[in-house]
């Protein structure tokens, strides 16, 4: 699971603590997609803030265990390492009670982290850190770089406007939806369509960004590539829970098309990670080449 091209990437936002019913496990998305990306081979630095506790201690010294750069990683006294209450229900479908304020939402804009994303390649962001004045305005300012900019929708209500994400939109040099989430935004944006596609292609005529993904959960996902859609219909796995899989989906996702691979490759392939992941306890479980390869030759 190596990368022809060595990537430099920055990934900003939440780190936090997701708490299921059985116990706790680091998250939060863009550390999810992070932490793929490091295991396909890229160089990644993480920017975010927890806090002075027991809690921001383990995030730290785990993330640097795994290989990422963690000196972007703020620790504050003044707010707590961020937590979440995280449901799953008999489909292995999640929901979230995410604390507020938390550390990540107090993203201090330092001159470290301004070097690191004017030395990256890709700098990964979504909506959920927006939810804050101080650490969306530290995302504004580090998207005035001229990098490739990979936007994560992830929407979780109610922690989002229409004129956020919009906004968020536009600045992005790629974006990922679920379907659901492309419905929302498009038809808030003016469209009546209804099917993916379309609203895929509504899109790409409102923004600059003509490179989109839309994730459909089992029935796999959809890519718009240099003016191409790609499909991939899903693989077949018996799912333990969905935290993650769409996070390792899309850095698998970027990481085939920044490195050169075939688009339909890189679809096939992202799908494949994304349904191992759904077929794992937690976010961010070791996968096996071997394991991927033989789901890729899964016949539905």
């Amino acid at each position: 699971m190596n990368a022809r091209k060595k990537l430099k990437a920055v990934s900003f936002g939440e780190v936090l603590w997701d708490i299921f019913a059985d116990g706790k496990k680091i998250g939060g998305a863009p550390l999810n997609l992070a932490l793929r990306m490091q295991s396909l081979g890229c160089e990644v630095a993480m920017i975010s803030c927890v806090g002075h506790d027991t809690d921001g201690d383990e995030i730290v010294a785990h993330v640097k265990s795994q290989g990422l750069d963690t000196t972007g990683i703020l620790q504050t006294k003044e707010y707590p390492t961020g937590l979440v209450q995280v449901y799953v229900n008999e489909r292995g479908s999640a929901s979230y009670e995410i604390s507020y304020p938390s550390a990540w939402d107090k993203i201090q804009l330092t001159d470290y982290a301004r070097s690191l994303v004017a030395d990256a390649d890709v700098l990964i962001y979504g909506s959920l850190v927006c939810r804050d004045e101080v650490s969306k305005h530290s995302l504004e300012e580090l998207l005035k770089n001229n990098v490739y900019k990979v936007f994560d929708a992830n929407l979780r209500p109610p922690h989002y406007t229409p004129a956020t994400i919009e906004s968020l939109i536009k600045s992005a040099s790629f974006i990922k939806f679920n379907d659901e989430e492309l419905l929302e935004i498009a038809t808030g944006m003016g469209s009546t369509y209804i099917l993916v596609e379309d609203n895929m292609e509504f899109i790409a005529n409102q923004t600059k960004t003509r490179s989109m993904c839309v994730t459909k959960g089992k029935h796999g996902a959809v890519l718009m590539w240099e003016g191409n859609l790609y499909n991939n219909n899903g693989y077949p796995v018996k799912v333990v829970d969905t935290v993650g899989a769409g996070d390792s989906f899309l850095a698998t996702l970027i990481m085939e098309l920044l490195t050169g691979q075939d688009p339909q490759h890189a679809i096939d392939y992202a799908c494949a990670v994304g349904a191992l992941v759904a077929a794992s306890a937690g976010a961010n479980p070791t996968l096996v080449e071997d394991d991927i390869q033989a789901l890729m030759l899964t016949v539905i």
